[in-house]
């Protein structure tokens, strides 16, 4: 077994031993997020601040870890300076944004909204998925965050499918 921060052997042409013996992984959950971040203090200030993420511990100029109180840590920001590269825009490989459910009501949403609006956050747009009403704005390093609430009643437990809806403009 190989340290996660190591380079990979494979050259990603061959299925891994398991595809052959039918075993796989059963994942239980998504269980953290681990930003890079070019200023810890900005950022600290956004996910703490603005998020209201319950910081759990920070050490200046290094990481910070935050938690909603479901497991040992949901977010790890660790910083890695101004002269990192940027997030690149548009079409690429890697995370397009990550979600934050902030409830299961409009003026759930609509509370989340202002309170992005008087913090200055850049709000890129608000969508209807049918299944979900969802805000998207970005972190001071450009990472794209879905702010969203459940629609109720949870139509998607019953149609999964509703998840594939056609995508309309939100109106708050």
């Amino acid at each position: 077994m190989t340290n996660h921060d190591s380079a990979s052997d494979s050259q990603g042409d061959e299925l891994p031993s398991n595809a052959v013996t039918g075993e796989r992984v059963r994942v239980h959950e998504l269980g953290h997020l681990v930003l890079y971040v070019s200023d810890l203090e900005r950022s600290r200030t956004f996910y703490r601040d603005v998020l209201g993420f319950n910081e759990l511990h920070g050490v200046p100029g290094s990481v910070a870890i935050y938690s909603s109180g479901r497991t040992h840590h949901e977010l790890l920001l660790i910083q890695v300076g101004h002269d990192a590269q940027p997030v690149r825009r548009g079409h690429r490989v890697g995370m397009y944004h990550f979600g934050l459910k902030v409830g299961t009501s409009d003026d759930e949403l609509r509370a989340a909204l202002r309170a992005c609006q008087s913090a200055g956050v850049f709000i890129s747009g608000a969508s209807d998925h049918t299944v979900t009403h969802s805000l998207y704005i970005e972190d001071p390093d450009g990472n794209e965050i879905e702010l969203y609430i459940d629609v109720q009643p949870e139509v998607w437990r019953d149609q999964p499918l509703a998840v594939l809806a056609p995508v309309r403009q939100l109106r708050l």
